[in-house]
């Protein structure tokens, strides 16, 4: 966990960022008619922080989450994941993925990147499908970081109905966890998408959360130039790295595309939830 680089704009009031949250979460259950939420629980901080801010805004009966091994998955995640839903008094599902994916990539003969994708979407199925049973709607644990970067799995966990932590950086969701008082060992976990062993984010991104948290704030909120960053001591071939990271991922990060050929076009000219009293 990197707390210690601190940054003006990363620095968040937390009970104001929960109060917002927790009625975002209330808000977007309940005016298209739901009561329950569905989170995945990997044992990691973001599901858990989602998870946390669920139970705050529906009620620990409303809240489904499931957590959903395969094969090669850490012991430990199933131990942290039911520590968190002991934690918040919340029921916690377990459904192994094993055998669906198995029979996925032995048959397409894929290398490991094209499995991990294959047990996100496998993931989201079954949150999808649970949805479906429980009607309730699928809660995301993608935070800000993952998203610029397009750290994540189109319709795998990046898929939701509804993403609280999506405006969040990963240094702001630890900021979040700490004051919900979340079980420390879930804070202080090396974050880890646990798609094959020995995995974590930090060794695959080639930096750490923190470092990339404090370059895509000036980048990105703030605007700032290549050579303001280069001023503020970032380095050129990182910023150029997290650059065309941003740049190639913009396609995870929108609805897909409609060709407009009438007045009013999905996505384009109707996007109001408001003018339908959403």
């Amino acid at each position: 966990m990197e707390t210690t680089k601190s940054t003006e704009g990363l620095s968040i009031n937390t009970t104001f960022v929960r109060t917002i949250l927790t009625n975002f979460i209330k808000d977007g259950i309940r005016n298209p008619g739901f009561t329950k939420g569905i989170v995945g629980l990997s044992g990691g901080i973001d599901s858990a922080v989602a998870a946390a801010l669920a139970k705050d805004a529906l009620g620990k009966e409303n809240v489904i989450a499931v957590f959903m091994p395969f094969r090669s998955s850490n012991p430990q995640s199933e131990i942290d994941a039911n520590l968190v839903a002991s934690h918040l008094g919340i029921s916690l599902e377990k459904v192994d993925i094993t055998p669906m994916v198995e029979r996925c990539i032995d048959i397409q003969k894929v290398d490991k990147v094209r499995a991990g994708n294959v047990m996100a979407r496998m993931r989201m199925i079954v949150l999808f499908d649970i949805s479906q049973r429980d009607r309730g709607l699928v809660i995301g644990t993608s935070n800000k970081t993952e998203v610029f970067l397009g750290y994540g799995t189109l319709y795998g966990d990046m898929a939701c109905a509804l993403n609280p932590l999506g405006d969040l950086y990963k240094s702001q969701v630890w900021q979040l966890a700490i004051a919900m008082n979340l079980p420390n060992q879930i804070i202080r976990k090396k974050p880890s998408a646990d798609l094959w062993e020995g995995q974590t984010d930090e060794d695959e991104l080639g930096f750490t959360y923190g470092e990339v948290d404090r370059l895509l704030y000036y980048m990105i909120d703030q605007r700032r130039s290549i050579a303001e960053l280069e001023s503020m001591n970032f380095p050129r071939a990182f910023i150029e790295k997290v650059r065309v990271m941003v740049k190639n991922t913009q396609y995870k990060r929108r609805l897909p595309i409609v060709a407009k050929v009438s007045h009013r076009t999905v996505n384009l000219d109707f996007q109001y939830a408001r003018d339908w009293g959403i």
